[in-house]
């Protein structure tokens, strides 16, 4: 086996975003949804988020009868419907809200203008971001942060997220922390420690005694606004902008759900677009003079662009406008002009004049989007309380198109209400980018589509991959948790030309509320020549760890083909108990497999953890199956795990089907109890007779007698014909 070089912290930074134009691998609207982020077959399933209002506020209690959906002039029935109403999710679980759909949750983009805003300014901003943020967004809501500077074009600091701490980190340091500080999370989804002590926006990852003034300092080579510029050169900077945006708009629109970009600038100079517009004194005696100098044939002195602006920038900044309106995006501008230390908000001369026509580019990107500008407003969350109650109702409706071409272009869509009273409104995209295949995407691209199934949590896949993550415990650490990961082997070589199957692994730990608690990341190069026979009778199995506190985690890890792209993900839940409260622990149903059954491989780190191997069975190292496949009307053997056992437990099982019903068959017989170090070790027969051939969930629950306290465990088993 031939293995690229790996590490457990990659140095690679991308926003981590969501696709809304999904791939699936069948026909059925199910299985559609399960294998959404495939990039390699050939059905769509298109997911378009829906609010209706009326007077401004949201309309309740629609179903999926009321709503017709078109693509272009043809109607297309709903194959799905969802709806998410947050004043509802405010009593749900954490769990639950971490469970909401992708495309229903809101998505707000700190977008911090580097060049276009006075140092003093944005370091201020970022105190009103941070707020709105830790105070006035749903849990539920996803946040992203990003810079745009003349000198550096746009910078994507946070993928989004629902872990604040890490929202509040991106805001503190804006990107400008020392990359060797960085966790470097290749996917973005981390930019800070992953310790639980609270940061202030004012230290961020900056090492200076004094954060505010180091951030403040670097900044002022980043703005513009220091000082005037030629006319023509004042273009350029709009032209630059209008680009760089146009590029966050399109990596926008792979994002399910409506995008809400908080654009903090104290923007440019409407005029430099559209023409002198007179709206001042000083604006009103230069157009005189303009016409004076054109009635008297002086046309040398006559700058038509000045008095009817630049259609070349005019363009850009159209298109870079329609970019937004197109990938779902909602610019909400937030002059930050009257944050400025010293009272400038009320000034007079040049500045006030300087920051009304900086306040009029604002307006028109709010306006030509559909979003509203925020003048002089120090708290952000009182600002826009209104747009934030309009959003609060989401209805989701997904469509298959027909005759999908994958060739990226734009396909309008419209959403009609049934039965509605005049005045209903409907706010939806306009429409959807058909996909690209796999071979067709950048770089970037390619990694965005692994953050996004990352995120959403949505499993399935070509890939076949199956995930096993087990706690132990470790004197005086954190406890370790091992992660097993089989990937399907002939899936993996399937459309594969290339001597070296190039492996992609990407391993997240996420508590409750969706905050990342650990995560490796691994590269991997097969050398085929090696490894085919083997990958062909199995496949690859992958031995992982993460180091995790007490508490209720989900873990989800994708595999890639990072040639062909076939992608697999699973998700499996893990427990780490107080194991020093002696608080009952017990680990899935163990299964062990014969040596050399898998082709293996292990995380590579730059500090590896010493643990005590956590797998004893007699006395002899196993390694467990995280998808045992079993013989019909067979038995296997298999032994539970845990810790702080009783004596006096009782074992009971379960088999439950596809649909989490429990079914006839399957049983477990326990035949020993023994230790294992710390370990208490149950050890078992499974019997299959009563279960068909197919997949199913096997449910253990382990119990005290005495106490009645209890413990259940699952892993998926497959029973074979």
């Amino acid at each position: 086996m031939q293995t690229m070089t790996p590490s457990r912290f990659r140095p690679i930074l991308v926003v981590a975003i969501l696709g809304l134009v999904t791939v699936a691998a069948a026909v059925t609207p199910a299985q559609a949804q399960r294998d959404q982020f495939e990039d390699v077959t050939d059905v769509v399933l298109v997911e378009v988020p829906v609010q209706v209002l009326r007077d401004d506020e949201p309309v309740r209690g629609l179903t999926a009868a009321d709503f017709e959906i078109f693509d272009g002039r043809k109607k297309r029935d709903l194959v799905g419907f969802e709806v998410i109403d947050l004043r509802m999710v405010e009593g749900e679980t954490e769990g639950a809200v971490t469970d909401l759909p992708i495309a229903a949750r809101r998505h707000f983009l700190l977008l911090f203008d580097l060049s276009f805003s006075d140092p003093t300014a944005v370091v201020k901003a970022r105190e009103a971001a941070a707020e709105l943020v830790l105070n006035d967004l749903h849990p539920s809501d996803l946040v992203g942060v990003a810079t745009y500077s003349q000198a550096r074009g746009p910078n994507l600091v946070l993928g989004f997220t629902s872990d604040r701490r890490q929202v509040e980190a991106a805001i503190a340091d804006l990107g400008f922390a020392n990359p060797q500080q960085s966790t470097s999370d290749p996917l973005g989804l981390v930019v800070s420690d992953l310790g639980d002590s609270p940061l202030g926006v004012g230290s961020g990852g900056l090492s200076g005694i004094n954060p505010e003034a180091e951030i403040r300092e670097q900044l002022k080579d980043l703005s513009i606004l220091s000082s005037r510029s030629a006319r023509e050169e004042e273009q350029a900077q709009v032209t630059a902008l209008s680009s760089s945006l146009s590029q966050i708009a399109a990596l926008l629109d792979s994002v399910a759900g409506r995008k809400h970009v908080v654009y903090l600038s104290e923007g440019f100079d409407a005029d430099i677009v559209l023409g002198t517009g007179g709206t001042t004194v000083e604006q009103q005696e230069r157009i005189q003079d303009i016409n004076d100098a054109s009635a008297s044939g002086r046309y040398w002195e006559v700058d038509s662009e000045e008095r009817f602006g630049s259609t070349a920038t005019l363009n850009v900044l159209g298109n870079m406008l329609e970019a937004f309106k197109r990938s779902d995006c909602v610019i909400q501008a937030v002059d930050i002009g009257g944050l400025r230390a010293g009272g400038e908000v009320q000034g007079s001369g040049a500045e006030s004049g300087s920051r009304a026509e900086g306040q009029d580019g604002l307006f028109m990107m709010a306006n030509e989007t559909g979003g509203e500008m925020y003048r002089n407003f120090n708290d952000l969350g009182d600002a826009m309380e209104e747009m934030l109650q309009r959003t609060s109702v989401t209805y989701v409706l997904a469509f298959q198109p027909q005759d999908v071409k994958f060739d990226g272009k734009f396909n309008r869509i419209r959403v009609e209400v049934k039965n509605q009273p005049r005045g209903t409104r409907v706010v939806h995209r306009p429409g959807y980018y058909s996909p690209k295949r796999y071979e067709d995407l950048t770089g970037l691209e390619k990694r965005l589509r692994t953050a996004e199934a990352i995120v959403g949590g949505d499993e399935g896949g070509v890939l076949g991959t199956s995930v096993l993550a087990a706690s132990v415990p470790v004197a005086g650490q954190k406890a370790y948790v091992a992660v097993l990961v089989e990937i399907d082997g002939k899936d993996l070589l399937a459309g594969h030309k290339g001597a070296v199957v190039p492996l992609e692994l990407y391993a997240y730990a996420l508590d409750r509320k969706g905050v990342v608690k650990d995560f490796f990341s691994q590269p991997l190069g097969l050398d085929r020549g090696q490894a085919e026979e083997a990958l062909r009778q199995t496949g690859f199995k992958f031995w992982g760890h993460f180091d995790l506190d007490p508490g209720d985690y989900v873990v989800r890890v994708m595999a890639r083909n990072s040639e062909t792209g076939l992608s697999g993900l699973s998700s499996v839940p893990v427990r780490v108990p107080e194991y020093d409260a002696s608080e009952i622990a017990l680990l899935p149903p163990l299964f062990p497999e014969a040596p050399g059954k898998w082709l293996m491989g292990r995380e590579q780190t730059e500090e590896q953890r010493q643990v005590p191997y956590p797998f004893l069975l007699n006395g002899q190292p196993v390694i467990p199956a995280a998808r045992p496949q079993l013989a019909r009307g067979g038995t296997a053997q298999m032994f539970l795990q845990g810790y702080s056992l009783a004596e006096g437990v009782t074992v009971a099982s379960r088999v439950l089907g596809p649909d989490g019903s429990a079914v006839e068959g399957g049983a477990i017989e326990v035949s020993q109890r023994t230790r294992a170090g710390a370990a208490d070790q149950l050890l078992a027969t499974f019997l299959t007779g009563g279960l068909a051939p197919g997949e199913y969930t096997l449910e253990v629950t382990v119990a005290d007698a005495e106490s009645g306290e209890s413990r259940v465990s699952r892993i998926p088993i497959v029973v074979g014909g």
